[in-house]
């Protein structure tokens, strides 16, 4: 039972530590995309005008 907690524990440190990578890795790329990339206008996901969007509101 000793073996098996052991084994628990070591799993639940790789996944921790997987996570963390993780997230360093990608917060590392989306850093160099911003750099090599520069912002642009985000495409709109939908078709409608903004002109018909707005008159649809109102």
């Amino acid at each position: 039972m000793k073996e098996f907690g052991g084994i628990l524990l070591i799993l639940l440190g790789v996944v921790i530590l997987g996570n963390l990578w993780f997230s360093f890795v990608e917060g590392v790329l989306a850093k160099l995309k911003g750099w090599l990339f520069p912002q642009r206008e985000p495409k709109v996901w939908h078709t409608l005008s903004p002109e018909k969007e707005d008159q649809d509101h109102v």
